[in-house]
């Protein structure tokens, strides 16, 4: 599946829809709004391995701009990082 930045995915038992914020071949970063705390909500989409959930570094750089979302894109895409083996569920889109 091709997504580009900007297009919406709705996951499967989640109510609100999550934004593309950066995408390859392999990855998207989705994010949507977390109102409580003024900020937003990520997840990493791994098509390759079928999951989605969270990088596995135990202090995230953040997701909340653009030019975030696109070096965690680069931190993927390169293998520095991957989605989290403990955090991570399987991926299924509506």
């Amino acid at each position: 599946m091709k997504y580009k930045k900007g297009d919406k995915i709705k996951f499967a038992g989640e109510k609100q829809r999550y934004t593309v914020r950066a995408s390859n071949d392999n990855f998207a970063i989705c994010t949507k709004p977390f109102n409580p705390r003024k900020t937003v909500l990520y997840t990493v989409v791994d098509f390759k391995k079928n999951i989605r959930g969270t990088e596995n570094l135990i202090f995230c750089f953040g997701a909340e701009t653009d030019k975030e979302c696109e070096e965690m894109l680069e931190r993927l895409a390169s293998g520095e990082t991957e989605v989290s083996y403990r955090n991570n569920i399987e991926l299924d889109i509506e």
